[in-house]
């Protein structure tokens, strides 16, 4: 999944092991999702949102789109 996760740790002055304490993971972890290979769980994704101060969806962008209950709708009329 795309994410802004290194620009804003770069922004935030912090290193990926300053992260990684503030939000209970170690450095590996950050550089993982950093490097998109790997996606947070819920728990960690708000944490992470919490802390750069900004909504999930601001931090984390799906790389395909995701079909709606509306676009299900349509296909099933």
């Amino acid at each position: 999944m795309n994410n802004d996760v290194r620009e804003r740790r770069e922004a935030a002055g912090l290193s990926q092991a300053d992260l990684g304490a503030a939000v209970d993971v170690t450095r590996q972890t950050i550089n993982a999702i950093e490097r998109e290979r790997y996606d947070p769980s819920l728990e960690l994704a708000l944490k992470l949102a919490a802390l750069f101060d900004c909504a999930v969806e601001d931090l984390f962008h799906p790389e395909t789109d995701l079909p709606t209950p509306l676009d299900r709708e349509s296909e099933n009329p």
